[in-house]
């Protein structure tokens, strides 16, 4: 066991050593907020400081990220603001001079006027004229034209509303707002067009791809996607020979011809988690609901099926619910499973259990209640952008909800770590065979409590590239890296406690697991980071480390007939049937929607193409709810197996496990796999810009595309529809049981 450790030490000690070093690079090469933007010949002052930070607040207080996308990180309706004003501003500028030159518009050139003018744009748009000692940029009055151009543009498309983006009218109507507003879509834009000092490609790696200012994919990205792609075939390679070798060998496996579980007598403090499960099920169905709004907009824009829903929850509204809620009960649902087991680790009832444990369920219902108010309030203007930040709405995915709350979670997750954390320290000073298991167990918990705080470490006024580093840092550490570990060392302790498999062999394998996801996860979040204003080294270790990341994905297919066999093998263990059916789910969508489709975009030639097109949103569906949302539902049910020995209404829990995994195949196959291409199509070969522009995205194909998605969306609603009867009937049966007892 000692090398075991000894290598799941060094893993994790290095991989951070990296990540926190491409950190500090983050900080030293980000873009540079000049103090002022001027113009060359008349000295007129375009844009302060103040106004691009401000003009970032505004941006995050009408949704930011979930109304369109900045350097590809976002929603997919509205445009991405970086790569269509960089796309305007340069046929602005071509037009104009095509005009002043030839008394004609760009496209009616010949070949050597067209290749004359867009040489003029590419040294216009492209040389880097921030002056390091004076902090300033220095623009020319022709861009100054082409920036009073755009600024009317966008200033009418928040203003007035626009259907085709889902912005409703009067989405921001304060002018001195809107024009700071603009003062930072034009920062991003010049960070995603102009030459790093010295250097042959932009702040952002030459993202977005735009033909007409020579931004194409850099040398650095296509020698590290094929270094990826090597890496990837050459460990798999390696990791399916060691697990053939060492699977089952020694002491895994036992041969119980009982349930172990059966029976067992609940404490008070597990009998008090079941109201968890409620409260659970209703965020469910919100969520789902929210869902189908949200996906409506993009087909009517503005209404949902004729009555105009925008005017009281416009698409930025829907879309922060839709996503934050599944966080939400994702994570509660894992939360509410470690509050269920950690007594019995124990054996014992801790001290003040109870109370904590109902502490955390009002806490729950409070930040989730008085987020998604904030972000409605901070949405609809009525906080200034201070009270927005800590009130309101954050504007960054996955992470909107306002600071304020931010900080009563990570209190709350913090208790959590404490009232889990004390049982399982208490049951590894017995020092018997799970010692090793629970320890796992610690440093996951613990890595859950104190991971969360990484959201907390960027302020007000950050700059975006540096926000990302952290939003990163919590996303995928924290949701995708700890929380995988804590269920994989859950699963292994509810099988050892079955006597499946011994507590010494789940103890090694989940240390091993452990060891082999974090080596490329942790670094591998860099894969987030490629064109996010990030220096080159984010490119070249995100890479590498995230093709890691997908090596023991490919050997779910193991993990998927090892639990099958146990429902052959062991005729008690159908007690747990669906369950085990909803872990096995877990691997298929780990290996499809992780796997398959997280590699489709985690290289940097596909990223570079592709990020923020449905593309995105085919990984965020199959592996968010494939994997950690089945994940969660079968932590539910084995929970409630727990509570009662009834005969469960197997109807409903077969409708809604079928259901589910169909609706959400129909969903990828139908809708957003096929426009994902489309897009990428276009991407590739048009630009990016292309690719998210209202002309592509209402074209017939598309439309229709769209529409189809409603028969994988009914489908897997009404699987929703299953679960959430299926366990609010369990739940209460439970709750009557457990009061009779």
């Amino acid at each position: 066991m000692r090398k075991i450790w000894t290598g799941f030490i060094i893993v994790v000690v290095l991989s951070f050593a990296a990540l926190i070093w491409v950190g500090t690079e983050v900080y030293q090469q980000q873009p540079p907020i000049p103090d002022i933007v001027k113009v060359r010949d008349t000295n007129e002052v375009v844009y302060t400081k103040e106004d691009i930070q401000t003009g970032q607040n505004v941006w995050e207080s009408i949704g930011g990220m979930e109304v369109g996308s900045i350097w590809g990180h976002g929603s997919y309706v509205a445009p991405d603001w970086s790569a269509d004003w960089i796309h305007k501003e340069a046929l602005f500028l071509l037009n104009h001079w095509a005009y002043k030159d030839f008394k004609t518009t760009y496209e009616q050139l010949n070949i050597e006027q067209k290749g004359a003018l867009k040489a003029r744009l590419v040294n216009e748009i492209k040389t880097n004229t921030y002056n390091h000692q004076t902090k300033e940029i220095i623009i020319s009055e022709e861009r100054l034209k082409a920036i009073k151009q755009n600024s009317i543009y966008y200033s009418s498309i928040f203003s007035k509303g626009n259907e085709e983006y889902a912005i409703p009218k009067g989405a921001l109507t304060d002018s001195i707002k809107l024009k700071k507003l603009n003062a930072f879509l034009f920062w991003t834009s010049w960070a995603a067009s102009t030459n790093r000092p010295n250097q042959n490609y932009t702040y952002t790696s030459n993202w977005p791809h735009e033909p007409l200012i020579d931004n194409t994919i850099t040398p650095d990205s296509q020698i590290w996607s094929g270094f990826s792609v090597i890496l990837l075939l050459l460990f798999i390679g390696i990791l399916t020979y060691y697990y053939i070798r060492n699977h089952e060998k020694g002491e895994a496996i036992t041969k119980p011809t009982s349930d172990t579980l059966l029976n067992i007598s609940l404490f008070q403090s597990q009998k008090a988690v079941l109201k968890y499960f409620l409260v659970i099920t209703l965020l469910i169905a919100l969520q789902v609901v929210l869902g189908i709004i949200t996906v409506h907009y993009t087909v009517e824009g503005q209404a949902f099926f004729g009555f105009n829903l925008s005017e009281f929850l416009p698409y930025s509204v829907t879309r922060t619910w839709h996503t934050q809620l599944a966080v939400f009960w994702i994570a509660a649902t894992w939360l509410a499973t470690g509050l269920f087991l950690a007594p019995m680790i124990s054996g014992k009832e801790m001290k003040h259990q109870v109370f904590g444990i109902n502490f955390l369920f009002i806490a729950l219902l409070i930040i989730v209640l008085g987020s998604m108010l904030g972000e409605w309030l901070g949405i609809h203007q009525f906080l200034d952008l201070t009270t927005n930040f800590f009130f309101g709405h954050q504007g960054y995915e996955y992470m909107d909800l306002g600071r304020f709350w931010q900080l009563l979670l990570a209190v709350g997750l913090i208790l959590w770590m404490l009232m889990v954390g004390r049982h399982v320290i208490f049951a590894i000073r017995k020092k018997d065979d799970s010692k090793h298991l629970l320890t796992i167990l610690l440093v996951a918990v613990m890595a859950i409590g104190m991971f969360f705080f990484s959201g907390l470490m960027y302020g007000e006024n950050s700059t975006l590239p540096v926000i990302n580093y952290w939003r990163w840092w919590l996303v995928h550490l924290w949701v995708e890296g700890f929380f995988e570990v804590f269920a994989t060392v859950i699963i292994a302790y509810i099988f050892s406690r079955m006597k499946i498999i011994s507590m010494k062999t789940a103890g090694k394998t989940s240390i091993a697991s452990a060891t082999i996801f974090l080596a490329g996860g942790i670094i591998g979040t860099l894969h987030h980071l490629y064109y996010s204003g990030t220096p080159v080294q984010a490119i070249a270790l995100g890479a590498t480390f995230s093709a890691l990341e997908v090596v023991p994905l490919t050997l779910m297919g193991f993990e998927i007939r090892e639990n099958w066999n146990l429902l052959k093998e062991y005729h008690w263990i159908h007690r747990y049937k669906w369950p085990i059916y909803f872990f096995i789910a877990v691997a298929f969508w780990n290996m499809l929607g992780a796997g398959v489709f997280g590699f489709l975009i985690n290289p940097p030639i596909a990223l570079y193409y592709i990020q923020g097109l449905n593309t995105t949103a085919v990984h965020a569906h199959t592996a968010l709810f494939g994997v950690y949302g089945m994940l969660g539902m079968g932590f539910i049910i084995i929970c409630l197996r727990f509570y009662s020995n009834q005969q469960w209404n197997e109807k409903l829990i077969r409708n809604a496990f079928w259901l589910l995994n169909i609706g959400l195949v129909l969903m990828v196959a139908l809708s957003l796999l096929p426009i994902g291409i489309i897009q990428a199509y276009t991407s590739i070969t048009k630009g990016y810009s292309y690719a998210r522009d209202a002309e592509l995205l209402y074209s017939p194909t598309v439309q229709t595309l769209k529409w189809l998605r409603i028969i994988g969306d009914v489908v897997f609603s009404v699987g929703i529809g299953y679960f959430c009867v299926f366990v609010t009937k369990a739940t209460i049966g439970a709750i009557k049981q457990q009061n009779i007892s």
